[in-house]
């Protein structure tokens, strides 16, 4: 099943079961509170290990893929070469101020808007997701880097193929020449 759908599954049923979770009593608050910040040190925790561990590993493998480009930038979608350390230590990167920003908005929800259900559901989503992350594969479940883990990594997508990288030869030369091209003028 893809993990888009799967998000969305767990979403619904992690908000039909906070429905009975009673958030009034400041026992089962804390409760939920505690597994919240509890779910967020293991998350942190496993990327900065995942970090640890490709700084250990060290693989200096060169990695050349056109980037897609993206509708926002214009000097997007070019050649990039990187080393197999420095690309998971991006993806890592990523990963974690993804964590943080979900821990910002989260302090917001419920310290400024009082709101106590998306601590449970958010508890959740983020084991779900260490769960789903293609570093965390790799480096700590010691699946090997091929088929969806092959990098680069292709996005999911939940309408259809997965949109990501071009990898093979013609996209790279391709690339190369409109460098050349820029270089000549």
């Amino acid at each position: 099943m893809n993990a888009g759908v799967q998000n969305i599954l767990i979403s619904l049923g992690a908000m039909q079961i906070a429905r009975r979770i009673p958030f009034d009593d400041p026992v089962v608050l804390n409760y939920v509170r505690l597994g919240y910040v509890v779910s967020q040190v293991i998350i942190i925790g496993t990327y900065l290990f995942v970090s640890y561990k490709v700084k250990q590993k060290n693989d200096q493998t060169v990695l050349k893929y056109v980037d897609t480009p993206s509708p926002l930038s214009a000097d997007s979608g070019g050649l990039i070469t990187s080393t197999v350390r420095d690309y998971d230590l991006s993806e890592t990167s990523k990963l974690l101020r993804g964590a943080y920003f979900g821990i910002a908005m989260m302090a917001f929800f419920h310290i400024y808007m009082k709101y106590t259900q998306p601590l449970f559901i958010q508890a959740l989503m983020g084991v779900k997701n260490l769960y789903d992350a293609k570093v965390v594969a790799i480096h700590v479940l010691g699946k090997a880097a091929e088929g969806d883990l092959k990098r680069p990594f292709k996005a999911t997508s939940m309408f259809g193929p997965a949109a990501g990288p071009q990898t093979d030869a013609a996209s790279i030369a391709e690339a190369e020449k409109k460098i050349g091209a820029k270089k000549e003028e």
